[in-house]
């Protein structure tokens, strides 16, 4: 089969387009024929191996030290189950399903094979595989993160880096909870976040939200480049900071935060759920 593959860190050219071995489901596995998948900020920092200080060591030694151990990045995908392991009980051939390939990553090849207990749904018949393939990272990010920040209707919610993965859908979820939102993203990617339902948006490229004087019931911070302080100052009394990839001074401070003041700053990993693809 054909694969993006990778065998040393660094820039995109290091992805060469290979043959390699097709895998074989074992018995508790499904074996997918993948049919989409995504280009995520996550494969990106995976490939360079940017990565917070505070992962850098166990993701290195999970990864590979010296070069990747796993070989194929893609972290999400859709497709079409070709065979199942004969313990497989909730999943048949010909099922099209959609799933995220988490840390086993794998989905930049034309077959993976996954758990059949792995979060893993079937597509919905009015999803191509292309829309079902970008939900998995950034729909079970953005609903993990509104679930903690507790969002209410009539809240005023701020999402920074509201057009990328994990953005779109927390702009669409907020709004679905009831929330007045304001999107902030660059100039030419405003439009797009007014379409999806954004009632106010913010260009940083012209304007600090931190700086406006505004408050907020929630602020999540999908990119995490703001000022920490200006954030926290721009959060309403028992206001909650959702911040995601955080480094290890933003997490001490989020937690101190959180001790010593009426304001939550949440920060950590998304856990994923099945039961999540349909709430």
């Amino acid at each position: 089969m054909k694969a993006i593959v990778y065998t040393k860190y660094g820039p995109p050219d290091v992805l060469q387009l290979k043959d390699v071995e097709k895998p074989v489901p074992k018995d508790n596995e499904v074996l997918i024929r993948v049919c989409a998948a995504t280009a995520t900020a996550g494969d990106c920092e995976m490939r360079r191996f940017k990565i917070p200080i505070l992962f850098w060591l166990p993701l290195r030694l999970y990864m590979g030290l010296r070069k990747p151990r796993i070989q194929i990045l893609g972290q999400e995908l859709a497709g079409e189950i070709e065979s199942v392991g004969k313990e497989v009980e909730l999943f048949r051939k010909g099922d099209q399903v959609f799933a995220p390939s988490s840390a086993r990553f794998g989905a930049y090849a034309d077959y993976l094979c996954l758990r059949s207990k792995h979060v893993m749904a079937t597509k919905p018949a009015n999803m191509t595989y292309e829309e079902a393939a970008t939900v998995p990272t950034g729909g079970l990010n953005a609903l993990h993160f509104l679930r903690k920040g507790n969002i209410q209707s009539g809240q005023n919610v701020l999402i920074n880096g509201a057009s990328g993965s994990i953005g779109t859908f927390a702009v669409q979820l907020a709004k679905y909870y009831g929330a007045e939102v304001t999107g902030v993203d660059s100039t030419e990617k405003l439009d797009t976040l007014r379409s999806i339902g954004a009632d106010q948006v913010i260009d940083y490229t012209q304007e600090d939200f931190t700086k406006s004087g505004e408050t907020y019931d929630v602020i999540f911070d999908v990119v995490g480049k703001s000022s920490f302080s200006r954030c926290v100052r721009s959060l309403k009394k028992n206001g909650v900071y959702l911040l995601a990839n955080p480094g290890v001074a933003l997490m001490v401070r989020g937690l101190w935060t959180s001790m010593t003041s009426s304001k939550k700053v949440i920060t950590g990993l998304a856990s994923y759920r099945t039961e999540d693809f349909f709430s």
